[in-house]
């Protein structure tokens, strides 16, 4: 498998994870937990196989997304510093991913369940469901791919 293929192939995936039946039983929170989690893991793979996709012309002998990407080393090739501007910058959905990455390393995770108590209905009120955000990372990142893989092309 190609690694454009492998990105395309993993991106789908976690929308497929995204997307799946909810079932209503007593493990439905804990179900879309991990739906979630798992949809985040993906997408992880999926920045790896990008870079590995993108960086085809430059031979580079790593693709780990968090050397390339936050490491030190400035490496002279144009995807990669322009998904380093992505990726520092939280208001996009690169930043945001790496964000999140984080926190799904952690001890702590990132899924949260949803809090059904009347008291904090008003403070959660207007945040998002990790899902729809990571649905719309997806719907995001797929546009970058695009104009990305359109400038490794050019190489």
């Amino acid at each position: 498998m190609t690694p454009r293929a492998r990105t395309n192939q993993l991106l789908y995936q976690a929308e497929l994870l995204l997307d799946a039946p909810a079932r209503d039983d007593e493990h439905a929170e804990s179900r879309r937990m991990a739906q979630e989690e798992g949809a985040l893991a993906l997408l992880e793979l999926a920045l790896e196989a990008l870079l590995r996709d993108v960086t085809e012309h430059a031979h580079l002998a790593e693709h780990d997304w968090q050397e390339l990407l936050l490491g030190p080393q400035r490496l002279a090739v144009a995807e990669v510093q322009r998904l380093r501007v992505l990726a520092d910058d939280g208001d996009t959905w690169l930043g945001w991913l790496v964000d999140r990455l984080s926190a799904l390393h952690g001890d702590g995770g990132v899924a949260r369940r949803r809090d059904t108590g009347s008291t904090q209905l008003i403070s959660i009120a207007g945040q998002a469901l990790l899902g729809d955000e990571l649905r719309s990372c997806v719907r995001d990142a797929k546009r970058e791919i695009a104009a990305l893989r359109e400038t490794s092309e050019e190489w």
